[in-house]
């Protein structure tokens, strides 16, 4: 129990000297805050009554487990019992997992960027009683902490009206950023749009390196996936070119884990060499999904390999027994940044053997993957893999068969160091997108033991597990709780999950699922009057601001989101209202979309799929998932699938059946072309 005002206690059962309120939490990161001698509060009516009765200034310290700079404050400031003295004396603190709380993540990084024009994490707003922001900060040094800290009190005890009126038309701005009214204007979507917005975006491509022509970069998989589709369409091969270099170049960087799969959260530098070392699973499931869509395109064995690795990474390090995959892989371990994946090449030498010379020509140990401190960061250079099959006189199997035993050695010693910290809470959006990613995988390459099997284990462990009794969701679980009520992510990426194991399978259950959770979210979550979902339920209690997400970031906004999913039930249930929902959504965000096409490619996906042909096909008979997979095959957009063994009173089925018959419809607009048995007659109607 806490025994002073501060939160410092000595702990019976271990040799903390300090233990606070977030004890109790379940979030990881919470819990490595919980002997902090700052005396933490988790967000609730406890700390926001507090800070009403003692008229305190509310410290809303947010960040995540895997957050290298998080731990860097808290152990240079958190840690260090004076600066915490100041904090309990003259605040009310709280932390806040953003993982677990997005919607309060939302607004104080909405109020941080209005005030600097910046964000991340650490954020740290100082906010009033009530929860309006005053000021607030990403990372703070220790002095600069203890300045900003006494300045903000100064203020609020010498000043208070001042602060409160600042406080108002901050909190204004918060409240309307985001928010979109409705398109007065007609819906007239013409390609024009699309084709503006990428004109505009390719002047950012790097061209040598791929990606965005700056630093850091991050792996934003919806911009990639909406040029794959824009430039198949448009038969750009300006674009296509640039997506494959992307791929490649992602691929054989620093940021993706070479022995062990997976990638890392971004890369400090253009090259794609450095990374933040922390590994997500929203980054490794919506990967998974390029990549598998990259294949199906390019038809590149490598991208066949970066699946089947981040797959395995994914099964290996962040998967439960109950199959609820975990968050997060932390960016430090013992301290350092990136310890646990670097290499010496005296270590390498020790390891490796006789492999040790193949090992460093192959992963440019000395050369292109030098770091700091004698080290190397494994990477991978193509023309370098070419001298390499020329200079040794091998094959590239038998190249491809010798990597294999060398990342085996490493990952043996590898496994004997310290790990990073696993965060192991189950977030049902991040998992819902890796399902999304692995059954991507399963139609790409045919693997149901590899893909399929684990995406249905997950997919019920949300339905059995995550779901509440009124039909809605849970955003997290851990040790046997499910706790947090849904946000919109939660349902928008289940919904979408759902969507594709129902093409995976053709079982309409996955079907109707989407659509109940489709029926919650639009009951909970719609605004009518703009035509837009609200990013919180409206049972939830209420916060300063009811946001609304509409740019795509390295996760698709939650709207873009859930129009594309409208837009699919809208066609598998001839639901005219759903349709109705996701052209209205789309006509709002249009305006917006030319001037900043990566904030906006999930969007664009939308926007090519009301502008190009989109195909409804249709699948009937028992040969109806092996038809499904043979045109998966071939890379189509703007397409969905639709099958059946046997009849079926789904609209796009009715009447399609024929005993001992597997026929194909290729349909647009619910006009269907004359059936067909092959998978190439097919694709010949789709002009793919």
């Amino acid at each position: 129990m806490l025994t002073s005002k501060e939160g410092t206690m000595e702990d019976s059962e271990s040799n903390h000297l300090h233990t606070n309120r977030l004890i109790n939490e379940t979030s990881p990161y919470l819990l490595q805050h919980a002997h902090n001698p700052v005396d933490w509060y988790p967000w609730g009516e406890e700390a926001l009554n507090k800070a009403q009765q003692e008229n305190k200034l509310l410290l809303v310290s947010i960040g995540y487990s895997a957050c290298h700079w998080c731990h860097v404050m808290e152990r240079e400031s958190f840690e260090d019992t004076a600066v915490a003295r100041y904090m309990n004396e003259h605040f009310v603190c709280i932390k806040i997992d953003r993982e677990e709380r997005p919607d309060i993540d939302q607004v104080y990084m909405s109020a941080v960027q209005l005030m600097t024009g910046s964000g991340g994490w650490p954020l740290n707003c100082f906010a009033l009683p009530d929860g309006r922001p005053v000021f607030g900060g990403t990372y703070f040094n220790p002095t600069q902490w203890m300045q900003t800290m006494g300045q903000i009190h100064k203020a609020y005890t010498e000043d208070r009206e001042k602060v409160m009126e600042y406080a108002d038309r901050l909190t204004q701005g918060v409240k309307h950023s985001d928010l979109l009214d409705i398109n007065p204007m007609p819906v007239d979507f013409q390609k024009d749009t699309v084709i503006a917005m990428t004109s505009k975006w390719k002047h950012r491509f790097d061209p040598k390196e791929g990606g965005p022509n700056r630093a850091p970069k991050f792996p934003i998989p919806n911009n990639y996936s909406y040029l794959l589709q824009y430039g198949t369409l448009f038969l750009d091969k300006e674009v296509l070119d640039h997506v494959e270099l992307t791929l490649d170049k992602m691929a054989y960087g620093g940021i993706y884990d070479q022995i062990g799969g997976g990638f890392a959260r971004y890369s400090t530098d253009v090259d794609w060499k450095v990374p933040h070392f922390e590994k997500m699973l929203y980054d490794n499931g919506q990967l998974l999904s390029l990549y598998s869509e990259g294949y199906q395109r390019f038809k590149k064995p490598l991208y066949k390999d970066i699946a089947y690795q981040t797959a395995e990474y994914i099964d290996r390090e962040m998967t439960a027994k109950n199959g609820a995959f975990y968050s997060a892989l932390d960016a430090d371990s013992e301290g350092e940044e990136g310890k646990f994946y670097i290499w010496t090449e005296l270590e390498l030498k020790e390891v490796l053997g006789e492999d040790f010379e193949l090992a460093k020509e192959f992963y440019q140990v000395g050369k292109k993957g030098r770091w700091e401190h004698g080290t190397n960061i494994l990477v991978r250079d193509e023309k370098s893999e070419r001298a390499i099959l020329r200079k040794w006189e091998i094959s590239e199997d038998e190249l491809k068969t010798r990597i294999e035993a060398i990342n085996s050695k490493l990952m043996e010693r590898r496994d004997t160091r310290i790990r990073p910290g696993l965060d192991d809470k189950t977030l049902t959006s991040w998992n819902a997108l890796t399902i999304s990613g692995l059954v991507d995988a399963h139609l790409a390459f045919g693997d149901e033991a590899t893909f399929l099997k684990p995406a249905l284990k997950n997919a019920e462990f949300i339905w059995n597990t995550q779901r509440k009794s009124d039909g809605g969701l849970n955003h997290s679980f851990k040790e046997g709780r499910s706790t947090i009520n849904g946000y919109l992510e939660d349902y928008c990426f289940t919904i979408q999950a759902y969507i594709k194991l129902y093409e995976a399978t053709f079982d309409e259950k996955w079907l109707e699922r989407s659509k109940d959770l489709a029926d919650y979210a639009i009951e909970h979550f719609y605004d009518s009057q703009r035509g837009m979902f609200y990013f919180t339920s409206d049972l939830d209690p209420d916060l300063i601001a009811r946001k609304m997400e509409n740019s795509d970031n390295v996760i698709p906004a939650s709207n873009s989101s859930m129009a594309r999913n409208l837009f699919l039930l809208g066609h598998y249930f001839d639901n005219k209202a759903y349709s109705n929902m996701a052209e209205t959504m789309l006509n709002n965000v249009a305006p917006h979309m030319t001037g900043y096409g990566s904030g906006y490619s999930n969007w664009g996906i939308l926007y090519l799929q009301q502008t190009f042909p989109f195909y409804e096909i249709a699948i009937s008979g028992s040969d109806a998932r092996e038809k499904s997979l043979e045109l998966n095959q071939k890379y189509i957009p703007n397409k969905m699938f639709i099958g059946s063994k046997k009849d079926s009173h789904l609209p796009l089925l009715e009447n399609k059946y024929v005993e001992g018959e597997t026929y194909i419809y290729v349909c647009v607009n619910k006009a269907c072309q004359l059936p067909v048995t092959e998978a190439g007659e097919a694709l010949k109607q789709i002009n793919f």
